[in-house]
């Protein structure tokens, strides 16, 4: 749940003829070279790839009034607009793989601001990440509709960022029109296929491909589907 009031290599020419010195290369040395590359490419290929490097998200937050706790937890992307600087804390994730995306995020990476658990879902605007991930305060404070009793400060569970606004999409993109290029992408191939709007659709904070972003991005020049 997204903020209720806080605002806030370098490159060498190759040339297969020379080594580095720029001596002309030996038969014998580029048959060693070769050997140990092909050593290091074997050796590459059987450690486990890391995890997946994100570049763009979709993070969903409700953008109508709705009570816990005798609290309305609702902000949408005009709430964010209009706070100071337009930028908030991202606040109130309570899931562990929604959390660890958000603990993937750096500064100036583009996520798509979405409405959720409304009238029309969908996507609304983007923002940019301008704080990376650090201690959620509202998981120690006992009048906040977030607080967890399980959290201690030596050892917090649950980190936010800031965000900042950066405008509106030309126009709404909604859930249903989305969900329309998933099915279509599922049968014929395209980049909506494997979507985590579709695949993780509980996930609050969500990873995008650049593919993703980038087809999402150009529905706003589009006549909707």
């Amino acid at each position: 749940m997204p903020p209720k009031k806080r605002a806030r290599v370098s490159k060498r020419a190759a040339n297969s003829d020379k080594d580095d010195d720029g001596e002309t290369a030996s038969p014998a040395k580029e048959k060693t070279g070769s050997k140990s590359k092909a050593a290091a490419k074997k050796k590459a290929s059987s450690e486990p790839a890391g995890p997946p490097q994100y570049r763009h998200w979709l993070m969903k937050s409700e953008p109508e009034s709705r009570f816990e706790n005798g609290i309305d937890v609702k902000f949408g992307i005009e709430d964010l607009k209009a706070l100071p600087n337009q930028t908030g804390c991202w606040d109130g994730v309570r899931n562990y793989q929604a959390r660890n995306f958000m603990r993937q995020m750096k500064d100036e990476q583009l996520a798509f601001f979405y409405h959720s658990n409304c009238k029309e879902p969908g996507i609304a605007g983007v923002m940019k990440i301008v704080k990376e991930a650090y201690v959620d305060h509202t998981q120690f404070d006992k009048k906040d509709v977030h607080f967890d009793a399980t959290s201690k400060p030596d050892n917090p569970k649950w980190s936010m960022v800031d965000v900042q606004y950066q405008r509106m999409m030309k126009r709404f993109v909604p859930l249903s029109e989305l969900k329309k290029y998933h099915l279509q992408h599922q049968a014929e191939g395209g980049p909506l296929k494997d979507m985590a709007l579709f695949t993780r659709a509980r996930l609050s904070v969500q990873p995008l491909t650049p593919e993703e972003f980038d087809f999402i991005l150009s529905l706003e020049n589009e006549e909707p589907l």
